[in-house]
């Protein structure tokens, strides 16, 4: 008995017709592996997943060396990479020093990475929460001077291992700063994963309230508490077509200790194709390049769909 390789198509109303996969893989998701990995499998990596048809991807970093070690090569991997035409590479800076080395790689979009509370704001970016603007301010005035979009990742939106339950109207403000001072996009972040349904519903509909077009919005959940898919469908239903996800599952924060994988690509694209939307994401590629990152790193997948169709 083998398993069905494609799930049964059954549309619902009220959903997106077509959704953006932002996949975060080469960077999220490898950030945090302890095993070193070589620039090669990175660049393969990449490849792969645009191969697959994955319409972004987030490739690597230009953050200090001594602070994300795994992603020290960024400038390797963007040179290595074959950029498919349609498909965007974006790269994390945390600084303008961050986005001149991203820029001398041909980096044409970036993002930079917030927090929603004070304790992970100190933790993450040796900031206080009302301080931390100034971080990012000189990044996108240079970067809307070359005319490189920026996204804004915000962390921590609904919950924190220091602080626990966040108020969502802090979030919204702090998603409402960087927007007015740039950004193109905003992530939602589940950093570590304790979201529900319910939570998500509100903030995205306080955000709108504010005054957030939903286009701008993509949401990023986190699989701690096993309500990554859940989460993705309430915001689907808001009305969301931007989601974060990491091939394999891949992903943690090297921060927050709590914070485990992502939503792996895999279960997301099972998910979508079910409802009927459109990706433009080929799963079966995806699920061979999730078997073959995991044989390279030795680790098992955390994939469901990956697991039952490698049986």
């Amino acid at each position: 008995m083998s398993p069905m390789r494609q799930p049964v198509m059954t549309p619902s109303d009220g959903l997106p017709q077509r959704v953006r996969i932002w996949e975060v893989g080469p960077r999220d998701g490898l950030q945090n592996e302890a095993t070193v990995i070589s620039s090669g499998v990175k660049i393969a990596f990449i490849d792969r997943l645009s191969d697959a048809g994955v319409p972004v991807i987030e490739a690597t970093s230009f953050v200090r060396p001594d602070r994300v070690p795994q992603l020290a090569d960024g400038a390797t991997v963007m040179a290595g990479i074959t950029r498919k035409p349609g498909v965007r590479y974006p790269v994390l800076v945390p600084n303008l020093r961050g986005l001149e080395s991203a820029v001398a790689s041909d980096a044409r979009d970036i993002a930079v990475f917030a927090s929603a509370t004070e304790s992970f704001a100190q933790r993450n970016l040796g900031r206080s929460l009302v301080d931390q603007m100034s971080m990012f301010e000189p990044v996108l005035a240079s970067a809307s001077s070359r005319g490189i979009p920026v996204r804004g990742y915000v962390s921590m939106c609904f919950g924190d291992p220091w602080e626990g339950a966040v108020d969502p109207s802090g979030v919204v403000d702090v998603c409402w700063q960087l927007l007015s001072a740039g950004c193109s996009d905003i992530s939602l972040g589940d950093t570590i994963g304790v979201a529900t349904p319910g939570q998500v519903r509100t903030l995205i509909g306080l955000l709108e309230r504010r005054g957030v077009e939903l286009d701008r919005i993509g949401v990023h959940f986190h699989d701690t508490y096993g309500q990554a898919l859940s989460n993705t469908l309430a915001a689907l239903q808001c009305g969301v077509t931007t989601v974060d996800a990491s091939t394999g599952g891949l992903g943690g924060c090297p921060y927050a200790e709590s914070a485990t994988g992502n939503l792996a690509t895999e279960d997301l694209v099972w998910m979508l194709d079910g409802l009927g939307i459109e990706t433009g994401v080929d799963l079966e590629k995806l699920v061979e390049t999730s078997i073959w990152l995991a044989r390279y790193l030795g680790k098992p997948i955390s994939s469901r769909v990956t697991q039952a169709l490698s049986q």
